[in-house]
């Protein structure tokens, strides 16, 4: 921000709080997505009969462990992101929760949980993810990510112009 308090809110500044926020929050809520998928998806192997030798109880303690086990490494590399210069972020937030769909895909093949039936584009696009887990959005992770992820966003784009606008690039 600027010092007397008189202009505009400083670009950078506005996107090191916001990618604080955004890192924090979306570290949180990890666990229960990877709980929440894994779920989903026995719950829906079990609406077409029951699961012939599948503990639940075992999968669920599976999955909040490859919860925890997620959130690490999601908060690893959301930390070297965001703490990273703008110029050098070549990813982003949604690209590394992607990458965790490892996790619970890990936990369901354990279980024996056959793959689901996914489109073309998904097949050809994330080839690995066999149970469909892939997020479209961080809103699809949690719904609280939504206004952190575009404030972000947000502050990305104005620290991104500002830079331009200076010669900094």
């Amino acid at each position: 921000m600027v010092a007397d308090g008189a202009g505009p809110p400083d670009p950078e500044h506005l996107l090191a709080e916001s990618a604080a926020s955004l890192g924090a929050r979306l570290a949180e809520v990890v666990p229960a997505w990877v709980a929440r998928e894994v779920a989903r998806i026995i719950d829906a192997w079990d609406a077409t009969g029951p699961a012939p030798g599948v503990d639940h109880a075992a999968v669920r303690t599976e999955a909040l462990e490859a919860g925890r086990r997620a959130q690490e490494e999601v908060a690893g590399r959301l930390y070297a992101l965001l703490s990273s210069d703008l110029a050098a972020q070549s990813s982003t937030p949604l690209e590394i929760v992607r990458a965790a769909v490892t996790y619970p895909t890990a936990v369901l093949r354990h279980a024996r949980v056959p793959a689901v039936v996914r489109d073309a584009f998904d097949e050809s696009r994330f080839p690995d993810d066999i149970y469909g887990l892939t997020p479209a959005s961080l809103g699809a992770v949690d719904e609280s990510l939504v206004d952190p992820a575009r404030a972000w966003g947000a502050a990305k784009a104005m620290a991104h112009k500002a830079r331009h606008r200076t010669g900094q690039v």
